[in-house]
């Protein structure tokens, strides 16, 4: 399976557990479809952030949820090993020893909570990571090839729903639309890596701040990211620092 057949079928089916809510796709969707797709029995999804608190976004069951609440509140464990290293972080069973020595008091936490395996993927954008998904089951697993490509695809669909790309509905009759830039995983990802670069240079700060202020402005202005980023790219848009963006005539 192509990596572009893999991605449309993920998103395929994100979108049909956003139709049976009969709402707009969200990541709360991807983390029902990864757990009617692949062998675990429940997800988890957190924000993420270097400099700021961290907090969970949704969960699919109890479990799940205090997974979230640990790792956070711990500061230890897959997802944040998974955000740190920017990697997946595969735990297919909680009773190993290494993993006992890694992680000493989520692992026994996690075990009480009712987790045996934890598998953590980061939601990546380039050097940006807005977030980690997190799988779990009750009993001791394995992700094969397939799984894991499908676990990764699901990941990088929650990637674009916190960026705000459009994946979308589906119709009465079960079929999707066009998705469009979603198609271009990787494009999508490397304009709006490029336009954070470029604001790190126009405001003097880091890729964590640049990024924020690259989502602040297209949330206050009701843009997509992916418009705000080519705008900049494309020098129609230049930020100063502490002054307003300003629209140019460059790049018309």
């Amino acid at each position: 399976m192509t990596p572009h057949s893999r991605s449309s079928r993920i998103q395929a089916l994100v979108a049909r557990q956003a139709a049976l809510r009969d709402a707009q796709v969200g990541v709360v969707d991807v983390c029902t479809a990864a757990v009617a797709t692949l062998p675990v029995d429940g997800a988890g999804l957190s924000a993420m952030f270097a400099d700021t608190a961290s907090h969970p976004l949704c969960s699919t069951d109890e479990i799940s949820a205090r997974l979230e609440e640990l790792q956070l509140t711990l500061g230890e464990g897959p997802c944040v090993d998974a955000f740190a290293h920017g990697s997946a972080i595969l735990t297919p069973d909680l009773l190993t020893s290494e993993l006992q020595d890694c992680w000493p008091v989520f692992a026994d936490a996690a075990l009480e909570a009712g987790a045996r395996a934890v598998f953590s993927l980061p939601l990546q954008i380039g050097a940006i990571s807005p977030g980690v998904l997190d799988l779990y089951a009750d009993v001791p697993v394995q992700l094969g090839p397939d799984a894991l490509a499908d676990a990764q695809a699901f990941a990088d669909t929650a990637t674009l729903l916190l960026l705000d790309a459009r994946i979308p509905r589906i119709d009465q009759s079960g079929d999707t639309g066009p998705v469009g830039s979603c198609d271009d995983l990787g494009a999508y990802r490397a304009e709006i890596d490029q336009a954070t670069g470029v604001l790190t240079v126009q405001l003097g700060v880091g890729i964590e701040e640049a990024f924020i202020r690259l989502r602040a402005h297209a949330f206050a202005h009701g843009h997509r990211l992916a418009d705000v980023a080519s705008d900049i790219v494309s020098h129609r848009l230049r930020f100063s620092p502490g002054m307003e963006p300003k629209r140019t005539e460059e790049g018309r």
